[in-house]
């Protein structure tokens, strides 16, 4: 029999401490999220220093809370994969220095993991890869269309100019005077209101799979100061629909296009903007018409920051003895490739 690979996973990029155990790239036996929303929330945003600090606080907690729940000890992990980047660098730190101690320490492999490569794998814990596949991955600081051939090897074929969906999300909340993250409200609010206001697509050169949402967010700011300077009420619903319907129209003609192109067998949705619902609804309408192309959308517990997806990414460079060294560094503006 061969035996099961286990792997620590360690993941601090932003404002989430996280810890969990993953069996054999597919299995979760734990996975603990700290998470720091209430303590950002009054300031709008993600502040650094102060996530950094969090992480000081809960690293050791969520490690020691993750073996505990997955019934094991440090002894039976075969590796510690940790997020090396991209991310904030002062959060990143912690979570890399809290794994080469604990390497370290107990003499275990170390990984270094990309973030955006832990969100891709997450949907391995709900079913297998099948190659060649798509990715399309949404979230705060990113919005890119990947393309894989294999196992750990990426091809980005699409990626955003300016600011990534998520980011768009954030600031048309802010505007419209919702509490942050604003994503999730924008979201909740689309889905009572229509689309009554006409608002941009940004398709880009023809073939392009990149993105821009950068256009999109001040014609929604534009659209607001207008009617205000006009004495006109635009129902905050209604832009948030229209809003939303645009950013979801380019996702998902971008990616049915690049499905058709590229010949693939499998969609994986990833990233933090994967728990959209409006997102997720129109892919699974698009996808019910494409025959022989299977989409897969992770659990909304599975789209955030988690440690799981680090393990199970961690797995697959683990089976190609991809291992770092001590000198294991944050990189935040690390590339995926």
């Amino acid at each position: 029999m061969t035996k099961d690979i286990i792997i620590l996973g360690i993941e601090t990029s932003c404002d989430e401490t996280a810890a969990a155990v993953i069996r054999n790239g597919t299995e979760i036996l734990s996975n603990v999220v700290a998470s720091q929303i209430e303590s950002h929330k009054r300031f709008g945003g993600v502040v650094p220093e102060i996530a950094s600090r969090h992480h000081v606080e809960e690293v050791t907690i969520v490690l020691e809370e993750a073996l505990k729940k997955a019934d094991l000890t440090i002894k039976d992990i075969d590796a510690i994969a940790v997020t090396e980047g991209p991310g904030l660098v002062g959060a990143l730190l912690i979570g890399v220095n809290a794994a080469k101690a604990v390497a370290f320490a107990h003499g275990i492999p170390l990984i270094g993991v990309h973030h955006i490569a832990g969100h891709i794998y997450a949907n391995r814990l709900m079913a297998e890869m099948k190659f060649p596949l798509l990715s399309l991955v949404v979230s705060g600081g990113h919005t890119e269309l990947v393309y894989m051939k294999e196992h750990g090897i990426f091809d980005v074929i699409g990626e955003t100019r300016d600011d990534a969906a998520g980011e768009a999300y954030d600031k048309v909340a802010r505007t419209l005077g919702l509490p942050y993250p604003g994503g999730p409200h924008i979201d909740r609010l689309a889905h009572e209101g229509e689309t009554t206001i006409d608002l941009p697509r940004a398709w880009l050169e023809e073939g392009s799979y990149d993105f821009s949402f950068s256009g999109l967010k001040s014609a929604v700011i534009n659209t607001l100061h207008n009617a205000e300077q006009r004495g006109e009420e635009i129902k905050a619903m209604d832009l948030a629909a229209s809003f939303q319907a645009s950013v979801v129209e380019v996702l998902v003609t971008k990616t049915i296009r690049a499905v058709e192109e590229y010949g693939v067998k499998q969609v994986l949705l990833a990233g933090g903007v994967a728990a959209n619902k409006g997102l997720r609804y129109a892919l699974t309408q698009a996808f019910d018409q494409i025959k022989d192309v299977e989409l897969i959308i992770p659990p909304l517990h599975l789209c955030t920051d988690n440690a799981a997806m680090i393990g199970a990414a961690g797995t697959v460079l683990f089976e190609k003895n991809r291992f770092a060294g001590y000198d294991l560094n944050a990189n935040p503006g690390l590339e995926l490739r």
